[in-house]
Protein backbone atom coordinates (compact mmCIF):
# COMPACT_ATOMS: atom_id res chain seq x y z
CA UNK A 1 0.00 0.00 0.00
CA UNK A 2 1.20 3.40 -0.81
CA UNK A 3 -0.35 6.97 0.84
CA UNK A 4 -0.16 10.52 0.93
CA UNK A 5 -0.09 12.27 4.07
CA UNK A 6 -1.14 16.21 2.91
CA UNK A 7 0.29 18.12 6.08
CA UNK A 8 2.32 21.30 4.29
CA UNK A 9 1.73 23.65 7.59
CA UNK A 10 2.98 25.50 10.27
CA UNK A 11 5.83 23.83 12.56
CA UNK A 12 4.25 23.21 15.69
CA UNK A 13 1.16 21.79 13.34
CA UNK A 14 3.82 19.41 11.47
CA UNK A 15 5.02 18.27 14.79
CA UNK A 16 1.92 17.03 16.23
CA UNK A 17 1.33 15.30 13.27
CA UNK A 18 4.44 13.09 13.50
CA UNK A 19 2.74 10.26 15.93
CA UNK A 20 0.84 9.27 12.04
CA UNK A 21 4.05 7.72 10.45
CA UNK A 22 4.13 5.15 13.68
CA UNK A 23 0.56 4.37 13.92
CA UNK A 24 0.58 3.71 10.02
CA UNK A 25 3.69 1.50 10.04
CA UNK A 26 2.19 -0.14 12.67
CA UNK A 27 -0.93 -1.06 11.56
CA UNK A 28 -0.12 -1.96 7.69
CA UNK A 29 3.98 -2.78 7.93
CA UNK A 30 5.35 -2.53 4.62
CA UNK A 31 3.75 0.42 3.69
CA UNK A 32 5.02 3.35 1.65
CA UNK A 33 4.07 6.61 3.08
CA UNK A 34 4.97 9.60 1.34
CA UNK A 35 4.46 13.48 3.13
CA UNK A 36 3.62 16.67 1.07
CA UNK A 37 5.31 19.63 3.10
CA UNK A 38 6.18 23.60 2.39
CA UNK A 39 9.64 24.00 0.93
CA UNK A 40 10.51 25.95 4.65
CA UNK A 41 9.36 23.32 6.71
CA UNK A 42 10.81 20.15 4.86
CA UNK A 43 13.92 20.07 7.48
CA UNK A 44 11.82 18.87 9.94
CA UNK A 45 10.62 15.58 7.78
CA UNK A 46 14.05 14.97 6.16
CA UNK A 47 16.23 11.91 7.00
CA UNK A 48 12.73 10.65 8.21
CA UNK A 49 13.18 6.78 7.41
CA UNK A 50 9.40 6.17 7.98
CA UNK A 51 9.02 8.90 5.02
CA UNK A 52 9.29 6.94 1.81
CA UNK A 53 9.37 10.32 -0.16
CA UNK A 54 9.16 13.93 0.41
CA UNK A 55 7.32 16.25 -2.16
CA UNK A 56 7.53 20.08 -1.34
CA UNK A 57 5.83 22.80 -2.52
CA UNK A 58 6.28 26.74 -2.58
CA UNK A 59 2.38 28.06 -2.42
CA UNK A 60 3.63 31.52 -0.35
CA UNK A 61 6.09 32.01 -3.74
CA UNK A 62 3.37 30.95 -6.38
CA UNK A 63 0.06 33.25 -4.87
CA UNK A 64 2.68 36.33 -5.53
CA UNK A 65 2.78 34.95 -9.54
CA UNK A 66 0.16 32.71 -9.99
CA UNK A 67 -0.15 32.80 -13.77
CA UNK A 68 4.17 33.13 -14.11
CA UNK A 69 5.81 30.53 -16.08
CA UNK A 70 7.67 29.58 -13.52
CA UNK A 71 4.93 28.63 -11.16
CA UNK A 72 2.86 26.75 -13.92
CA UNK A 73 5.98 24.39 -14.17
CA UNK A 74 6.28 24.00 -10.56
CA UNK A 75 2.92 23.08 -10.15
CA UNK A 76 3.02 21.00 -13.04
CA UNK A 77 6.35 18.73 -11.80
CA UNK A 78 4.92 18.35 -8.73
CA UNK A 79 1.42 17.21 -10.16
CA UNK A 80 3.69 14.27 -11.89
CA UNK A 81 5.69 13.51 -9.23
CA UNK A 82 2.18 12.76 -7.12
CA UNK A 83 0.20 11.00 -10.06
CA UNK A 84 3.48 9.14 -10.62
CA UNK A 85 3.51 7.74 -7.02
CA UNK A 86 -0.20 6.34 -7.90
CA UNK A 87 -1.21 6.35 -4.13
CA UNK A 88 -3.85 4.34 -3.03
CA UNK A 89 -5.21 6.51 -0.06
CA UNK A 90 -5.07 10.72 0.69
CA UNK A 91 -4.89 11.69 4.06
CA UNK A 92 -5.71 15.38 4.12
CA UNK A 93 -4.84 16.76 7.70
CA UNK A 94 -4.39 20.11 6.83
CA UNK A 95 -8.03 20.96 5.70
CA UNK A 96 -7.55 24.06 3.71
CA UNK A 97 -7.73 25.32 0.42
CA UNK A 98 -4.22 24.68 -0.57
CA UNK A 99 -4.18 21.21 0.57
CA UNK A 100 -7.56 20.55 -0.98
CA UNK A 101 -5.62 21.46 -4.23
CA UNK A 102 -2.67 18.75 -3.96
CA UNK A 103 -5.40 15.88 -3.07
CA UNK A 104 -6.56 17.25 -6.65
CA UNK A 105 -3.32 17.42 -7.98
CA UNK A 106 -2.59 13.45 -6.61
CA UNK A 107 -5.02 12.11 -8.73
CA UNK A 108 -5.75 9.46 -6.05
CA UNK A 109 -9.04 8.13 -6.04
CA UNK A 110 -10.06 7.72 -2.43
CA UNK A 111 -8.85 11.08 -0.37
CA UNK A 112 -9.70 11.68 2.79
CA UNK A 113 -10.09 14.53 5.23
CA UNK A 114 -12.34 16.29 8.02
CA UNK A 115 -16.04 16.72 8.29
CA UNK A 116 -16.55 20.77 7.96
CA UNK A 117 -16.93 21.75 11.59
CA UNK A 118 -13.20 21.78 11.97
CA UNK A 119 -11.83 22.59 8.87
CA UNK A 120 -10.25 25.71 8.25
CA UNK A 121 -11.66 26.16 4.79
CA UNK A 122 -14.48 24.96 4.31
CA UNK A 123 -13.91 24.69 0.23
CA UNK A 124 -11.82 21.76 1.50
CA UNK A 125 -14.64 19.51 1.04
CA UNK A 126 -14.48 19.89 -2.79
CA UNK A 127 -11.52 18.13 -3.02
CA UNK A 128 -11.85 14.97 -0.10
CA UNK A 129 -14.54 12.01 -1.25
CA UNK A 130 -14.71 10.99 2.63
CA UNK A 131 -15.05 13.01 5.45
CA UNK A 132 -14.58 11.47 8.71
CA UNK A 133 -16.55 12.50 12.05
CA UNK A 134 -14.13 13.15 14.84
CA UNK A 135 -15.26 11.56 18.47
CA UNK A 136 -15.44 13.95 21.65
CA UNK A 137 -12.36 12.61 23.09
CA UNK A 138 -10.34 13.58 20.12
CA UNK A 139 -9.79 16.83 21.74
CA UNK A 140 -5.90 17.00 21.61
CA UNK A 141 -5.08 18.43 17.32
CA UNK A 142 -2.75 15.11 17.24
CA UNK A 143 -5.72 12.85 18.49
CA UNK A 144 -7.81 14.49 15.13
CA UNK A 145 -4.89 13.59 12.54
CA UNK A 146 -4.81 10.16 13.50
CA UNK A 147 -8.72 9.67 13.76
CA UNK A 148 -8.33 10.89 10.05
CA UNK A 149 -5.89 8.35 9.35
CA UNK A 150 -6.89 5.29 11.64
CA UNK A 151 -10.48 5.18 10.35
CA UNK A 152 -9.38 2.90 6.63
CA UNK A 153 -7.46 0.63 8.64
CA UNK A 154 -10.19 0.20 12.00
CA UNK A 155 -7.18 -0.25 14.92
CA UNK A 156 -7.80 2.73 17.63
CA UNK A 157 -4.88 4.43 18.26
CA UNK A 158 -5.65 4.78 21.91
CA UNK A 159 -4.54 1.65 22.36
CA UNK A 160 -1.30 1.69 20.80
CA UNK A 161 1.94 3.39 22.03
CA UNK A 162 3.20 5.82 19.25
CA UNK A 163 6.20 7.72 18.96
CA UNK A 164 7.87 10.86 17.05
CA UNK A 165 11.27 11.80 16.64
CA UNK A 166 13.00 14.38 14.46
CA UNK A 167 16.54 12.79 12.74
CA UNK A 168 19.25 15.03 12.60
CA UNK A 169 22.71 14.34 11.49
CA UNK A 170 25.89 13.50 13.39
CA UNK A 171 26.95 16.28 12.41
CA UNK A 172 24.92 18.16 14.50
CA UNK A 173 24.96 16.00 17.46
CA UNK A 174 28.44 16.72 17.19
CA UNK A 175 28.11 20.55 17.47
CA UNK A 176 25.32 20.07 19.78
CA UNK A 177 27.88 17.72 22.23
CA UNK A 178 30.41 20.30 21.76
CA UNK A 179 28.32 23.52 22.38
CA UNK A 180 27.12 21.64 25.56
CA UNK A 181 30.54 20.37 26.61
CA UNK A 182 31.51 24.24 27.30
CA UNK A 183 28.69 24.88 29.73
CA UNK A 184 28.88 23.73 33.51
CA UNK A 185 28.18 20.76 34.86
CA UNK A 186 24.76 20.84 36.10
CA UNK A 187 21.45 20.88 34.06
CA UNK A 188 21.11 22.72 30.70
CA UNK A 189 17.63 24.94 30.72
CA UNK A 190 16.60 26.08 27.45
CA UNK A 191 13.93 29.28 27.61
CA UNK A 192 12.48 30.16 23.96
CA UNK A 193 10.55 33.42 24.74
CA UNK A 194 9.83 34.31 21.11
CA UNK A 195 6.28 33.05 19.45
CA UNK A 196 4.23 34.29 16.69
CA UNK A 197 1.23 35.76 18.62
CA UNK A 198 1.59 38.94 20.85
CA UNK A 199 -1.06 37.01 23.18
CA UNK A 200 1.00 34.19 23.39
CA UNK A 201 4.63 36.00 24.90
CA UNK A 202 5.43 36.02 28.82
CA UNK A 203 6.80 39.61 30.11
CA UNK A 204 10.77 39.70 30.28
CA UNK A 205 10.57 40.45 34.01
CA UNK A 206 9.48 36.74 34.62
CA UNK A 207 11.66 35.20 32.52
CA UNK A 208 14.55 36.72 34.45
CA UNK A 209 12.94 35.88 37.84
CA UNK A 210 12.83 32.15 36.52
CA UNK A 211 15.75 32.49 35.36
CA UNK A 212 17.26 33.43 39.02
CA UNK A 213 15.27 30.97 40.77
CA UNK A 214 16.43 27.90 38.39
CA UNK A 215 19.88 28.82 39.02
CA UNK A 216 19.64 29.13 42.72
CA UNK A 217 18.11 26.10 42.84
CA UNK A 218 19.68 23.62 40.65
CA UNK A 219 23.44 24.97 41.47
CA UNK A 220 26.24 24.79 38.41
CA UNK A 221 23.27 24.87 35.79
CA UNK A 222 22.64 26.88 32.73
CA UNK A 223 20.43 28.92 30.17
CA UNK A 224 20.47 28.99 27.00
CA UNK A 225 18.24 31.44 25.74
CA UNK A 226 16.81 31.00 21.87
CA UNK A 227 15.64 33.27 19.59
CA UNK A 228 14.02 34.13 15.92
CA UNK A 229 14.43 37.37 14.77
CA UNK A 230 16.21 40.31 16.02
CA UNK A 231 13.83 41.73 17.91
CA UNK A 232 13.86 38.52 20.53
CA UNK A 233 17.44 38.41 20.39
CA UNK A 234 17.33 42.38 21.59
CA UNK A 235 14.78 40.97 24.13
CA UNK A 236 16.72 37.54 25.23
CA UNK A 237 19.97 39.70 25.07
CA UNK A 238 18.13 41.93 27.90
CA UNK A 239 16.76 38.55 29.95
CA UNK A 240 20.33 36.77 30.18
CA UNK A 241 21.29 40.27 30.99
CA UNK A 242 18.78 40.59 33.71
CA UNK A 243 19.53 36.67 34.84
CA UNK A 244 23.35 37.65 34.71
CA UNK A 245 26.13 34.64 35.28
CA UNK A 246 24.74 31.45 33.60
CA UNK A 247 22.85 32.64 31.13
CA UNK A 248 23.92 32.74 27.61
CA UNK A 249 22.26 33.92 24.05
CA UNK A 250 22.46 30.99 21.45
CA UNK A 251 23.54 31.89 17.90
CA UNK A 252 20.98 31.25 15.25
CA UNK A 253 21.08 27.64 14.76
CA UNK A 254 19.63 25.79 11.33
CA UNK A 255 16.60 23.81 12.62
CA UNK A 256 18.30 20.06 12.09
CA UNK A 257 20.94 21.77 14.35
CA UNK A 258 18.46 23.36 16.93
CA UNK A 259 16.87 19.77 16.67
CA UNK A 260 20.18 18.31 17.85
CA UNK A 261 20.56 20.82 20.70
CA UNK A 262 17.04 20.10 22.35
CA UNK A 263 17.48 16.60 22.50
CA UNK A 264 20.67 17.28 24.65
CA UNK A 265 19.42 20.11 27.23
CA UNK A 266 17.43 18.89 30.67
CA UNK A 267 14.88 20.98 30.10
CA UNK A 268 12.78 23.58 27.91
CA UNK A 269 10.33 26.46 28.52
CA UNK A 270 8.12 28.69 26.44
CA UNK A 271 4.88 29.38 25.03
CA UNK A 272 2.93 28.11 22.45
CA UNK A 273 5.88 27.42 19.90
CA UNK A 274 7.72 25.57 17.51
CA UNK A 275 10.63 24.72 19.75
CA UNK A 276 8.58 23.41 22.58
CA UNK A 277 6.80 20.83 20.15
CA UNK A 278 10.09 20.38 18.64
CA UNK A 279 11.39 19.55 22.19
CA UNK A 280 8.88 16.92 23.23
CA UNK A 281 8.60 15.26 19.65
CA UNK A 282 12.55 14.37 20.53
CA UNK A 283 11.91 13.05 23.82
CA UNK A 284 12.87 16.58 26.30
CA UNK A 285 11.26 17.60 29.14
CA UNK A 286 8.45 20.86 28.85
CA UNK A 287 7.12 23.24 30.22
CA UNK A 288 4.47 25.30 28.08
CA UNK A 289 3.03 28.41 28.72
CA UNK A 290 -0.58 29.01 27.23
CA UNK A 291 -2.36 32.03 27.35
CA UNK A 292 -5.08 32.70 24.06
CA UNK A 293 -4.42 29.07 22.66
CA UNK A 294 -5.62 26.48 24.59
CA UNK A 295 -2.68 23.90 26.35
CA UNK A 296 -5.23 20.85 26.71
CA UNK A 297 -5.42 21.20 22.40
CA UNK A 298 -2.06 21.40 21.34
CA UNK A 299 0.33 21.29 24.09
CA UNK A 300 3.11 18.34 25.01
CA UNK A 301 1.25 15.18 26.42
CA UNK A 302 2.83 12.49 28.51
CA UNK A 303 5.47 12.46 31.47
CA UNK A 304 7.77 15.03 31.71
CA UNK A 305 5.60 17.73 29.59
CA UNK A 306 3.74 20.09 32.01
CA UNK A 307 1.43 23.20 30.97
CA UNK A 308 0.90 26.06 32.51
CA UNK A 309 -2.89 27.96 31.53
CA UNK A 310 -3.57 30.86 32.46
CA UNK A 311 -6.34 31.35 34.57
CA UNK A 312 -7.94 34.14 33.07
CA UNK A 313 -11.68 33.58 32.39
CA UNK A 314 -11.43 34.47 28.76
CA UNK A 315 -8.75 32.41 27.88
CA UNK A 316 -7.93 30.50 25.86
CA UNK A 317 -9.83 32.69 22.99
CA UNK A 318 -7.32 32.66 20.07
CA UNK A 319 -6.86 36.02 19.21
CA UNK A 320 -3.45 37.32 17.98
CA UNK A 321 -4.13 40.88 19.65
CA UNK A 322 -5.81 42.04 22.74
CA UNK A 323 -6.15 45.07 24.48
CA UNK A 324 -5.80 43.14 27.76
CA UNK A 325 -2.48 41.58 26.96
CA UNK A 326 -0.57 42.52 29.66
CA UNK A 327 -3.02 41.55 32.39
CA UNK A 328 -3.25 38.17 30.81
CA UNK A 329 0.41 37.58 30.44
CA UNK A 330 0.67 38.70 34.29
CA UNK A 331 -1.33 36.09 35.14
CA UNK A 332 0.98 33.67 34.89
CA UNK A 333 3.13 33.59 38.02
CA UNK A 334 6.62 32.49 38.36
CA UNK A 335 6.10 30.32 41.17
CA UNK A 336 3.72 28.43 39.28
CA UNK A 337 6.36 27.83 36.34
CA UNK A 338 8.73 26.82 39.15
CA UNK A 339 6.22 24.14 40.17
CA UNK A 340 6.08 23.23 36.57
CA UNK A 341 9.77 22.72 36.09
CA UNK A 342 10.16 20.64 39.16
CA UNK A 343 7.50 18.32 38.33
CA UNK A 344 8.72 18.00 34.41
CA UNK A 345 12.51 17.44 35.51
CA UNK A 346 10.72 14.67 38.35
CA UNK A 347 8.90 13.32 35.31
Amino acid sequence: MRVLIVKMSALGDIIHALPVLDYLHQVSPGIEVDWIVEEPFREILEGNPLITKLHTVRTKVWRKKPFSAATRREIGAVRLALQERDYDLVFDIQGNLKSGLVDWLSGAEKRIGFEREVLQESVNLLFTTRQVPLRRQDYHITDQYLRIVSVSFGRDFNKMKLSSDIYTSPEDDETARTLLATMSDGLVFLFHYGTTWETKFWFEEAWVDLGKRLLENYPESSILLSWGNEAERAAVTGIAAGIGPGARVLDRFPLKGFAALLKKVDLVVGGDTGPIHIAAAVGTPTVSLYRASDGKRSGPRGPGHVIVQTPIHCAPCFRTECDKNDKCMRTIAVDDVMRAAEKALGG
